[in-house]
């Protein structure tokens, strides 16, 4: 393997080999993403994206210190730009962002070099034009993200969570009451009361969406007693976002992100 030489530290470390080529350790740009998935079973997941060995990146063994070595991989631009923008997340950008402001650099390094006046102007023309097509890329991809931010926002508090949830605490979500949000589901045909407990219409009784528990009180009397609560699954409580997304309603924590 070429010795390698740090050629930016910005954001992520850029290295350059004896080729004089840009290129960027996988191990590392796996770092700076924060991935959460393990090295080893990421990178395979990220070839099969179309990436080739020895075209669009190279592996190589790191230097054993006292274990057995590691397999790594030296990135080209291009691969590890499309790596950070398939992330979809800000840190994916902002690589993607710095890896393109290099390339440009030495772009335009190498193009001032030109002896020809005719022909460096002609290559100062297609770098602006390039330049204002990435402007408009960046545009385009930060919207992106942040239209998808507020969904993955909302969907990771419910994934994170694996506990039933009474109804008062889903309506809680919009800043609604349990009344409101009782009413709203039986409006949408989803569920109709039966006595003190809501229960769902045969339609979405089997989906998953509820689990309802039996509690023992001592009631004035002084006698046992019981009663059946219905409470909802986190299935049943991303059913219930996707149903109020559908009518224009979002919980709390998109609308702030909105504003």
């Amino acid at each position: 393997m070429n010795e390698l030489r740090i050629f930016n530290e910005e954001i992520i470390p850029v290295y350059k080999t004896d080729d004089g080529e840009r290129v960027v350790i996988g191990r590392e740009l796996h770092e700076k993403l924060g991935i959460r998935t393990e090295y080893k079973d990421w990178f395979p997941r990220m070839i099969e994206y179309g990436f080739e060995d020895g075209k669009d990146f190279s592996s190589f063994l790191s230097e054993s210190t006292g274990g057995r070595p590691r397999k790594e991989h030296l990135l080209k631009f291009d691969m590890a730009k499309h790596i950070a923008m398939i992330q979809r997340t800000p840190i994916g950008m902002a690589i993607r962002n710095k890896l393109i402001e290099l390339e440009k650099a030495v772009s335009q390094k190498d193009s001032y070099m030109i002896e020809d006046p005719i022909e460096r102007a002609k290559a100062w023309i297609k770098e602006r034009e390039n330049l204002d097509s990435l402007k408009l890329e960046n545009k385009i991809q930060a919207q992106q993200i942040k239209e998808l931010q507020p969904k993955a926002s909302y969907y990771d508090v419910v994934l994170n969570c694996k506990d039933l949830m009474s109804i008062s605490k889903i309506a809680k979500d919009y800043g609604w009451s349990a009344v409101k949000m009782n009413r709203y589901l039986h409006e949408k045909g989803v569920q109709y009361k039966q006595g003190d407990i809501w229960l769902l219409y045969q339609k979405h009784s089997w989906n998953g969406y509820t689990n309802t528990k039996t509690h023992s009180y001592i009631g004035d009397d002084g006698l046992n007693h019981s009663k059946v609560h219905t409470y909802w699954t986190q299935k049943g409580r991303l059913f219930i976002y996707d149903l109020l997304k559908a009518d224009g309603v979002l919980p709390i924590i998109e609308r702030e992100q909105n504003e």
